[in-house]
């Protein structure tokens, strides 16, 4: 494709995160926003100079302006969004999950190869300032050997809007099964999952749903690894946390306990007391062009006129925010395979739905559907 990439964007919660760094990215160009809420819509748009303007997803999709679309709607239109997107003939960013059900990831998966177009799910995690640290000791050979990986996800979720009410916990859990994936660049073969105490009556009945908790283990395929994960979503006590530790035989990184503490880099042979030291991780904004670095951190994007808006700007997701954007552009303009394309996004959400699966069935070990590996999907 040729620059500039034409980006429309469907959902202005999150996404509208995303329109400041489409403005000025050198090779985008963001044409076109949509949101069902006009007065939303409009007041977000008046805000960052936005002229076309959907109300209905369906005519975003058919605008033959746009070459690409990314999606920040509601979980559950998240498949059918980028199914709509692909048929119309665009290319897809779309947020996590990618899907709620194993169909719907098939459905995409199957459109992809047949199509050509490009999907690429947006995981925050794997574009994390901390993630790329660990990615970088990985790469240079400073763990040693990988031994085990885990990765949690907590959050309360009472009082967020209905649909999300007993939510299954791992039908939303690419932020911790990503970086377990990812590191190695690995996939999920089977998983064993159980679930763990209850959530209020009231919050089950919707999905049939009863645990508080979910705890999965990940066999790596063709690997002699192992990951750990775990969610949470209601009733029970801890602050928001997306984790990664990666335990190595030379050395460890264990994501902060709290927000705001910095992560913790363990070191073999030191006298016991010095082995654990706190560090402080960098941005990597030099990897993005230079118009979008700042957005790594937050609080860059204050402009006065802006004030009123009810979201903040820059930094988010531990600064993934321009590193996702690019990385779906630069795929476009090289006519490559983005990070994770739709195999390896179907392989890191159906972890989470067949975890769900394993949990209900008391931990029985559970596959992963051959579409989300390499060697059956696009």
């Amino acid at each position: 494709m040729k620059s500039p990439i034409r980006i429309g964007i469907a959902g202005l919660g999150f996404g509208a995160e995303f329109i400041p760094i489409y403005q000025r990215h050198p090779d985008a160009e963001l044409t076109a926003v949509c949101r069902r809420d006009k007065e939303a819509l409009d007041r977000i748009a008046d805000a960052f100079g936005v002229a076309r303007r959907y109300t209905d997803f369906a005519e975003l999709v058919r605008d033959p302006d746009l070459d690409a679309v990314h999606i920040n709607t509601p979980i559950a239109d998240h498949a059918p969004h980028t199914i709509a997107a692909l048929e119309a003939g665009k290319h897809v960013l779309c947020t996590v999950p990618m899907a709620t059900t194993i169909e719907d990831c098939r459905r995409i998966v199957e459109l992809v190869r047949r199509t050509g177009l490009t999907y690429m799910m947006a995981e925050t995690v794997v574009y994390s300032r901390e993630f790329l640290f660990v990615k970088e000791l990985y790469a240079r050979g400073e763990l040693g050997e990988i031994q085990f990986l885990q990765a949690s996800h907590q959050q309360d979720l009472a009082g967020w809007p209905g649909y999300w009410e007993g939510f299954p916990p791992m039908h939303y859990a690419t932020h911790c099964v990503g970086p377990c994936l990812a590191l190695t660049g690995a996939e999920a073969e089977y998983v064993s999952c159980f679930g763990s105490g209850r959530i209020r009556a009231e919050r089950i009945g919707r999905y049939n749903s009863p645990f508080a908790v979910e705890t999965c283990h990940i066999k790596l395929r063709d690997s002699n690894l192992s990951a750990r994960i775990y969610r949470s979503l209601f009733d029970t006590a801890r602050q928001y946390r997306e984790s990664f530790d990666v335990y190595g035989t030379r050395k460890a990184f264990e994501w902060p306990l709290v927000e705001g503490e910095e992560p913790v880099l363990h070191t073999a042979g030191k006298p016991e007391p010095e082995i654990p030291v706190r560090v402080s991780v960098p941005n990597y904004a030099e990897r993005l062009p230079e118009p979008i670095r700042a957005f790594t951190t937050r609080g860059v994007y204050d402009l006065e006129e802006n004030a009123h808006l009810s979201f903040t700007q820059g930094g988010g997701h531990g600064g993934s925010h321009p590193h996702l954007a690019h990385e779906f552009i630069a795929a476009l303009l090289a006519g490559r395979s983005p990070f994770p394309n739709a195999v390896q996004a179907a392989n890191w959400t159906c972890v989470g739905l067949c975890a769900h699966q394993s949990a209900l069935a008391g931990g029985q070990a559970t596959p992963l559907p051959e579409f989300t590996l390499a060697a059956g999907g696009a």
